[in-house]
């Protein structure tokens, strides 16, 4: 069991903090969880904090600490020997069994004020338990669904549920040693209190930077479907082929995807099959500023995603001020209003999706240009220095802002 931070003994207000952050999950890997770590990251030595950040290295081979910019600010990596995980494109692991024998080091090395860990699978594990042992307080972020793995796992379905009850399992035991757990949205909190005995996990936003994005409310002179993130199958991006396929040709729609994966392929076979190539582009992935360049030019952002916490692929699109598609499913509905900054549709049903796309692409322009309006102003909520106001005071044990 856990709760909300409540206040004690912690450090002074004013004393910059050593913050020592556990992921299994960082750049160079482009994904959700890694993006977050890498913000609020860049955000705490901003504010004038000694960050640390624990990660797998890209090689099997123990590196010192050394400097890293992310972000456009320098922080301390610890890079742990990993090895990849051959049914994953990219997903490198540190042994089990070695994970403990290296956070040891570390935390002797940086002896911190608080130790955050971004999942309870290997690194934040060991983490968590070394870092009891010393009496420094932990916070976990949990961005993991177990079922979004079972894709890499090439068990059989019989032990996928197998693995799917014992990493709940070790995630509860990891959580109960902790100050406090938080996840990005209510919905995804109450997912987790029901899956684990587990309560009070505080919902924080994954946050960004909306001074990053350009918005560009002027009429559009192509329709454009746009989806960012990972090419796997929980993402469900051949949903929106599907419904690409479907729309009226005199809609003369494309749809640009951008991002990396292992079903990159079968999502070009698709494409072929379903007659659509000539007006789908993979972009694989793309530097900063092409992706703002494209979230601009977009008319509309979609998403048939079925396992998102957050999705804050979403929220670059909606401060960029783009209407959105989105299946009803998770915490998709956190984000997306139905018939104010976009339209919901059924997860899985390629019909709907393309009724959905069809709205948004022939919606007047008074219509249009609310939905973007509604876009911006919904995730103002999102702002970074409201995740890391809440951030900050839970490292100090202080209450949390509402």
């Amino acid at each position: 069991m856990t709760s909300p931070a409540t206040p004690g003994d912690h450090p002074p207000a004013d004393r910059p903090l050593t913050i020592l952050i556990g992921c299994d999950t960082f750049e160079p890997h482009i994904n959700g969880a890694a993006r977050f770590a890498e913000r609020l990251a860049a955000g705490l030595v901003q504010r004038g904090h000694d960050v640390h950040v624990v990660a797998p290295g890209t090689r099997y081979r123990r590196e010192k600490a050394h400097t890293e910019v992310i972000e456009g600010e320098p922080m301390t990596l610890h890079r742990l020997p990993s090895v990849r995980w051959p049914p994953h494109d990219w997903l490198r692991f540190v042994w089990p069994w070695r994970a403990k024998h290296h956070v040891r080091r570390i935390l002797d090395e940086t002896t911190p004020d608080v130790v955050h860990i971004q999942s309870h699978i290997i690194i934040g594990r060991a983490l968590a338990r070394e870092a009891r042992k010393r009496g420094i307080p932990i916070v976990a972020t949990n961005h993991v669904m177990a079922e979004n793995i079972l894709d890499f796992t090439t068990l059989p379905p019989v032990l996928d549920k197998i693995v799917v009850r014992l990493a709940w399992a070790d995630a509860a035991r990891t959580f109960a040693m902790t100050r406090a757990v938080t996840t990005p949205t209510r919905k995804a909190a109450d997912f987790l209190e029901s899956t684990i005995d587990i309560d009070g996990v505080i919902p924080i936003s994954c946050g960004i930077d909306r001074s990053n994005y350009r918005p560009d409310l002027s009429p559009r002179d192509r329709n454009r479907i746009l989806f960012v993130g990972r090419l796997t199958t929980e993402k469900g991006i051949d949903v929106i082929l599907r419904a690409l396929a479907q729309l009226d040709p005199a809609l003369d729609a494309t749809f640009d995807v951008v991002g990396g994966g292992d079903q990159r392929k079968n999502l070009e076979n698709l494409a072929a099959q379903l007659g659509v190539s000539e007006r789908v582009t993979f972009h694989g992935h793309t530097s900063e500023e092409e992706l703002r360049s494209l979230y601009s030019r977009a008319s509309v952002f979609a998403i048939a995603s079925i396992a998102e916490l957050q999705s804050i692929a979403t929220m670059e699109a909606m401060a960029s001020g783009l209407p959105v598609v989105a299946a009803d499913a998770v915490a998709l509905p956190h984000l997306v209003h139905h018939g104010e900054n976009g339209y919901l549709f059924t997860p899985g049903d390629a019909d709907d999706a393309a009724a959905r796309l069809t709205d948004v692409l022939t919606a007047s322009p008074e219509d249009r240009r609310r939905m973007q309006q509604a876009s911006l102003d919904g995730v103002a909520v999102h702002d970074i220095t409201r995740t890391l106001d809440t951030f900050t005071a839970l490292y100090r044990g202080e209450p949390i802002p509402e």
